[in-house]
This record gives structure tokens, sequence and C-alpha cells, in this order.
């Protein structure tokens, strides 16, 4: 980061009023996996779609349609929310990398942690290619005291023992970690990550802290499913690979648009995270601690056309950096500070969560963070960010943001096998305000506009 960056946003932050928000309230950082950005009924883009629990949480705060992953795939963009800051700054672009590793990147839960709070993570971890204990990239080393979930991208549904582990485990099954041991555990990974996101908050209910809870789904092997709900839905259900099985060619089996389940199975699994985020609601209430609880709901990139997400009108999804690989839903829920049931179509980034969480809860906001603080549009006090411009960077594809404009470069084809929708090499200008499908580009008619965002995009990268 530059030091004239670092001067300007010093001086930005010190001129921020400084506001009290009564007692520490406790956070609770809801991230889905893969999520289509049509698929929340509370949008009315998908028929289809029933998640009454997570449309609470809009009616009780703030739904943004206009967030952005700072990748569009899960464990590049999940370093950025985490510490607020480009994960580019860590050299993380894609899924090979050092993943969430420099200590001079603060976590939420490291400065939560010494502004008092209790801090846990509970589901899918997944920041690069040290995510076991001893790596540096355990969240057992980034401030969370406690910890339970799975390691890696992909993780089984249903199969959590040792007695399922495979010498070639494609499927990703096996034990759970708790803490630093693997743990056998029965059950649906959904209902086991909100059981035990219940017990962390009766276990800590008089003092206050910091859930991260990370759901696997509605990431891919949406059809491991419990039987009784496949039964109950009248569906026949997918058979796992099984062993000496061709994976590519198992996968295209139910990959988009080959199965006549697939869409099923994705509500299905969709279903069963409403639900639990619905008893989590309700543990809060039980507790009587629903008044002093900030619940952030978000995907950690756009959803994956491969497993059947709804991006509604955006063109693409996970993988490439057409809207419908970055542009993801997001909630947050305070109804005790924040204004509620307002939707707000301010440009914002999942890495504005970290310095909002620190303004929620008094914690001095790191100086060189990212992400903007959106308390002023949480309360209602503004309807816009101080915020000019958004990039992304995968080296398959670059791109840049600027109010209405977003110039796309695509150097290769990010996923041949599960991107979907074609990626054609070159330079592309889109104006989303009129054309948010990004169907046409109008790169020709605009050469001003798109000399000054590769100069804009050109800059960002320098300063990396």
């Amino acid at each position: 980061m530059s030091k004239v960056r670092k001067s300007l946003l010093t001086i930005a932050l010190a001129l921020l009023p400084v506001t009290t928000w009564g007692a520490s309230p406790n956070v609770i950082t809801i991230i889905v996996d893969d999520l289509g950005y049509a698929d929340l009924s509370c949008t009315g883009l998908a028929e289809d779609v029933d998640t009454p629990n997570i449309d609470q949480l809009a009616k009780q705060g703030v739904r943004f349609t206009n967030t952005y992953a700072t990748a569009p795939i899960c464990n590049a963009s999940r370093i950025s929310l985490i510490t607020g800051c480009y994960q580019q700054r860590q050299g993380q672009y894609w899924y090979v990398g050092p993943g969430l590793h420099d200590p001079e990147f603060p976590t939420i839960a490291e400065v939560l942690q010494k502004q008092g709070y209790t801090t846990g993570y509970i589901g899918k971890f997944h920041y690069g290619a040290k995510d076991k204990p001893g790596k540096r990239g355990y969240p057992m080393d980034h401030g969370f005291e406690y910890f339970f979930g799975c390691s890696g991208g992909t993780k089984h549904y249903l199969h959590h023992a040792k007695r399922y582990l495979k010498k070639k485990d494609q499927l990703y099954e096996g034990p759970m970690w708790e803490q630093n041991e693997e743990v056998d555990i029965e059950g649906f990974s959904t209902e086991i990550y909100g059981e035990k996101s219940r017990e962390f908050i009766k276990d800590n209910k008089d003092k206050p802290f910091y859930l991260q809870l990370s759901f696997n789904a509605v990431h891919n092997f949406t059809h491991q499913l419990p039987p009784e709900y496949l039964k109950e839905k009248g569906l026949k259900g997918f058979p796992d690979l099984k062993d000496g099985e061709s994976y590519s060619k198992w996968r295209k089996k139910i990959t988009y648009p080959a199965h006549a389940e697939g869409r099923d199975y994705y509500l299905g699994q969709l279903h069963f995270l409403d639900l639990e985020i619905g008893r989590l609601i309700k543990e809060l209430k039980d507790q009587e601690i629903a008044d002093n609880t900030v619940i952030i709901f978000v995907s950690d990139n756009g959803g994956s056309l491969a497993t059947y997400a709804n991006n509604g009108q955006l063109k693409g999804g996970k993988y490439t950096l057409f809207e419908g690989g970055t542009r993801v839903p997001m909630i947050i829920s305070y109804p005790a500070k924040v204004k509620t049931g307002k939707v707000s179509e301010v440009m914002t980034s999942t890495m504005d969560l970290f310095p909002t969480i620190c303004r929620l809860t008094g914690a001095t906001i790191p100086e060189d963070l990212d992400g903007i603080d959106l308390m002023p549009v949480l309360s209602g006090k503004s309807d816009s960010v101080h915020r000019d411009v958004l990039f992304w960077d995968t080296k398959a594809q670059k791109a840049v943001r600027k109010g209405k404009w977003k110039l796309l470069v695509t150097n290769k084809t990010p996923n041949s096998e599960l991107q979907i929708t074609p990626t054609p090499k070159g330079e592309f200008l889109f104006d989303l305000a009129a054309d948010p499908s990004e169907s046409k580009s109008v790169i020709d008619q605009n050469p001003e506009v798109v000399n000054e965002l590769k100069k804009a995009l050109q800059e960002w990268s320098k300063n990396l």
C-alpha cells in the first residue's frame, strides 16, 4: 500500500464521527457458499425459491443489491472478507497460492479479540494451501478461540468419520476438525454446523462474542441430501462416485444441464440452510440476546451455474469476472441500531464488513483496510459511501468498475468445464446502468473511458 494512500485513509478515518452504539453487540457473520444472486425469495427474482428465515433478516435490516466479492471463487474472496483488504496484497489470485498467511493483515477475529470478544469459527475454512494446524492458515492462528468444521474447498455433506476415508478421496469424506483434533461425527453438515453454532451462542451468551458461521451449502455435491428429504420430495437421487469411476465423467452426469433433478438438489440444500438460520435466530431470542446481536449474511462469490444456481439477469457465474461471478447477496441485520427493511443499491464490497463491524463494536479500524465503513448507509444517514472504484484480478481475467462502467480483460478461460458461460478473450467495456446483463460491449464507442479505467487498473496493480 502506498504511503500516500495510507496517509489519506488515516486522515479520512480520523474525520469520521465516533459513534457509540450501546453495549458491545454480538456479531455473527454467516457466509454461504456459491449462492445464486436470485436465490433468495425476498429478491423476487426466482419463483421456485422459498427462504422465509433469510427473508426475515432482510426485513430486519438492510439488503444490499450491489455488493461484490473480490474474486469469483471462494478461498481468494474469503481472504479479503476476513482481512478487509484485497487478497492480492497477500499474493493470492486463484486457488493455488499462499492463502491467509501474512501477520501484517489482521483478521476481524484478531481485532475483536483485543476488544474483549470471545471468538468462534464454525464450518468451512478455506483460504489456501496452509489450512491445517500449525501452518499459519488455521483458524486458531487468526484470532479464533474455538473452531469446528472442515478444512479445504469441498466437503461431503453426509460422511464425517474415519471409516469413510479413501486413498483417493475426491468427495472429501472423513472427519471434521474441532480445535486441533480430528473428530468423527454423524449427520448432515448443514445441521451439524447449525447445532454447533447454537451451542457456541449458549456458552457465550453472557459476554460479547464474534461468530463466523461458514456453511458449505450450497456448494457442489448438492445431491448429498438426507434420504428422508429425497423421499419426501419424490426425488430419485444421484449416486456418489464409485471406486474406480472417472470423476470427470461422473461429474458431467449431474453438472448443468445434464440432470433433471439438479435444480431440486440445489433447492434442497438451500432449504436446509434457511432452516438452520431460522433456528439460529430463535436461539438468540431464547437466550434474550437477539436485540444485541448483529447478523450479517453474505455469499462468498457468485452462484455456480454448474450446480444450478440462479443469478437472474446477471451474466455468468462462479469462476468468471462477469457480474454473475462476483456480485453477491448481502444482508446486515441489527434492528436495534440499523434501519430496517431497506434495500440499498450502493456499490459495496465484502471487504467493507471488517470496518463496519469495527464501527458497530467500538473496535479501532485498522488504517490500511481497503474496505469502507457502511454505518452511514445502515443508519439511514446516507445513501452513498466514499468509494469510487473496485478492482479484480484472477490472472485469467482482470476487471475494474467505476460508476456505471466496467472494463473486463480476459486472457484465458478460467474453468472450461464448470464456468458454463463462455469467456471470449479480449477487452470489453460494459455500461452496467443500461446493460446489467453485459450483453453488448461498447468499448469502441468510449475510448476515453477505456483509457481511464486501464490506467486505474494499472495503478492499482502497481500499488499491490
